[in-house]
């Protein structure tokens, strides 16, 4: 007495209670043989308690008897079997489905772990599953949502009976061979059985690597966008935008122009520079006309010896530039002739040598007004720090006249008085030392003072308690004494 479940998991083999349950058994392989829970769906499935089944509309309210094709709509139910009772207690124990009137169907549930007490009295078990517990235990891991309703459709597929001990009762037709599953069956607007749901399958390593890199940056990039540090996730770094490091101290942005301005016209250089100290930070970003100069840059530009400094040098990823463009709706000033050149640092020329030797020449050179500008300001620094180191020497001057004049008065004065200032600088200091000895005197005083006090308390208390100790063993004494006399004199 037995039934094979062909699902989309896997074989189930369910060996049933003829016995103990004769009309559960019956109804449930006269409905195997009809082909009755063919494409069935597994419509409820509850992890570690149950997974529930035999209701071909997959709604959980359908399914009927096999007894309704025999004896009509009155017969659409049977009802339950209690006796013997028969309890929940092993995993992949079969039961028919209570449908709230002691009244059975056609559903059917496999319990999914045992000992499941709360089922007890209310379903009637009528056989338990032998064989396929491996795929019970992926019933019992599939993903469902919060109806228990999984996500990707588990279906009966087909049922074999293997053993029918019951007579075919008369009017019932079984069919040859299993009927095919109609658009109905099939359209329950999950995800099908036969669809593939791992999209990585058939991916290699490498392909599988990167698409876990790009959906990184993209979380990062919703973070930095929701933090406000760029404007737009989607937003992309400019491709014509070099990004120069591991830098020269002493290299500033006009180097850098004439540098990489033979591969092409450039918009803007510059050199980072720390806001307080104004001390380069060793990187830089370099924006070329065309994307073409920008990528021949990159290519031979990279490892170059510049000032004693092997550069290095990549695509910048920064969005700064854009993010502030829409901030302040214009457009950013990054040139570095906007910027101040530091002192001496026209007198200079850039070190380099590259891998091939070749001419390099400057297209781009600072405008008249700017050298202008320039030697105004070198002007003023340098007028500047005259004005202040002529006040530090008359500063300095001021203060050596000073100190000679009160030497002259010393020794005008003569030895008599410089005895005197002596004298009185001792009496001075006499005093104070007096003063001192005073206070440490008074202070001593009246810790030992304190001191007495609290001793002398301290005795006081003493004393007092011991008293109150005598006169409490005084009284008991006598009250013992006068109940010894009164207990004798009843006597």
């Amino acid at each position: 007495m037995a039934v094979l479940l062909e699902t989309t998991l896997g074989d189930i083999v369910i060996d049933l209670y003829p016995k103990e349950r004769p009309r559960c058994c019956l109804n449930f392989l006269k409905l195997c043989k009809l082909k009755y829970y063919n494409f069935c769906l597994f419509h409820s499935v509850q992890r570690n308690f149950i997974a529930q089944t035999g209701d071909p509309s997959g709604s959980g309210n359908g399914g009927e008897s096999v007894f309704r094709q025999l004896y009509g709509d009155q017969a659409r139910y049977f009802e339950m079997e209690s006796t013997p009772r028969i309890k929940h207690k092993k995993l992949g124990a079969v039961s028919m489905v209570n449908n709230g009137a002691n009244m059975h169907g056609s559903q059917f549930f496999i319990t999914l772990s045992g000992n499941v007490d709360s089922l007890d009295g209310m379903h009637t078990v009528f056989g338990e599953v032998s064989e396929g517990f491996d795929i019970i235990t992926k019933l019992s891991e599939s993903f469902t949502d919060k109806e228990n309703r999984p996500y990707q459709d588990i279906r009966i597929n087909h049922t074999v009976v293997l053993d029918d001990p019951f007579d075919d009762p008369d009017g019932l037709t079984f069919p040859d061979r299993s009927p095919e599953p109609t658009k109905e069956q099939l359209d329950s607007g999950r995800i099908a059985a036969d669809e593939e749901v791992d999209k990585d399958k058939g991916k290699t390593e490498e392909e599988l690597k990167e698409e876990l890199e790009s959906k990184e940056s993209k979380a990062n990039a919703h973070i930095l966008e929701m933090v406000g540090d760029i404007p737009d996730a989607d937003i992309k770094p400019p491709e014509n935008v070099l990004f120069v490091c591991k830098l020269n101290p002493v290299t500033t942005s006009d180097d850098l122009q004439i540098i990489f301005s033979r591969f092409g016209q450039i918009n803007s250089c510059e050199v980072i520079k720390d806001m307080k100290t104004e001390e380069s930070l060793q990187y830089a970003f370099i924006e070329f006309e065309r994307v073409e100069d920008c990528e021949q840059a990159y290519f031979k530009m990279d490892n170059v010896l510049i000032d004693d400094r092997r550069i290095h040098v990549d695509f910048s990823q920064s969005v700064a530039k854009l993010n502030q463009k829409q901030k302040f709706v214009g457009s950013f000033p990054s040139s570095s002739k906007d910027k101040p050149k530091p002192r001496h640092a026209e007198d200079r020329q850039p070190k380099i040598s590259l891998r091939k030797h070749e001419s390099s020449e400057s297209d781009s050179s600072s405008s008249s007004d700017d050298d202008k500008r320039l030697k105004r300001r070198h002007k003023k620094d340098r007028k500047d720090k005259h004005k202040k180191k002529t006040k530090n020497e008359n500063r300095d001057s001021k203060k050596e006249r000073r100190r000679s004049r009160s030497r002259s008065m010393d020794y005008e004065r003569g030895p008599r008085h410089r005895s005197r200032e002596k004298d009185h600088v001792k009496s001075r200091r006499d005093r104070s030392r007096d003063r001192e000895t005073k206070r440490d005197r008074s202070r001593s005083h009246d810790r030992k003072t304190k001191r007495d006090r609290s001793r002398s308390r301290d005795r006081k208390t003493k004393r007092d308690r011991s008293r109150s100790r005598d006169r409490k063993s005084e009284r008991a004494r006598s009250r013992s004494r006068d109940r010894h006399i009164r207990y004798r004199d009843r006597r």
